[in-house]
Formats: C-alpha cells, structure tokens, sequence
C-alpha cells in the first residue's frame, strides 16, 4: 500500500508541475478571459488517459505500477476538474455566460471525445 501510495504521489508530482508550466505558458503568452490553459490541460490529459488505458487493454504491456503512475498520479495530478470547476464559476461570477457555456460545454464534450480517440487510437495501433 505504501508503495502504490508513492508510486501514485510522485506521477501526481510531475503531472503537477507540468500542469503548472503549461498554464503559466497560456497566462502569459495569451492574454484572454478564456482559460486557456486549463482547457488544454484538461483536454491533453484526457486523450493520455484513453491512451494509457487502451494500452492497458492491449495485454502486459504496462505493468500495474506503471499504470498507476501515469493514470492516478501524472493524469490525475494534470488534469484539473477543480481548476476547471474555480474558472467556470469565475465566469459565471463575470456574468460570461457565454464563455462559461462554451468553456463547460467544450472541456465536456472535448475531453470525453479525446478519451474516445485515445482508446481508438491505441486499437488501430
């Protein structure tokens, strides 16, 4: 237990950081109301996960460990639903409901979508 408890910390570690890069990355580079970064985070993290996970079904090619690291800790650690959650209501506190309808909306669709292709992706390979 202390070692998947590890494992899942340290994939949740990097999966932070990055998430913290590319955000800062779209805050700087792009001035908008629109959070950018967030959205992509959300979106990448998704396709990885459908990835990882369409791995997963293909055999023993990813050992448990392996899966845990990068589904619980690094796509866990990147994806951000509760930064998604603050910048929907940060929205709706602006009264952009229509920023908030496409950014929820999007981040949604988008991201179920992207699982979608992960997995399909890792069939045809």
């Amino acid at each position: 237990m202390v070692k998947s408890i590890f494992i899942a910390g340290v994939g949740g570690f990097a999966g932070t950081v990055i998430r913290y890069l590319v955000s800062r990355y779209f805050q700087f580079h792009y001035i908008t109301v629109f959070p950018w970064g967030t959205f992509i985070v959300n979106i990448v993290g998704s396709f990885l996960i459908g990835i990882i996970y369409g791995i997963s079904e293909k055999g023993n090619i990813l050992s448990p460990e392996w899966r845990l690291f990068l589904t619980i800790g690094f796509c866990g650690g990147f994806t951000t639903f509760s930064s998604l959650s603050s910048d929907a209501f940060i929205l709706l506190q602006s009264r952009e409901i229509f920023r908030f309808a496409a950014y929820t909306g999007m981040s949604f669709f988008l991201g179920i979508l992207a699982v979608f292709f992960g997995r399909l992706l890792t069939k045809i390979i």
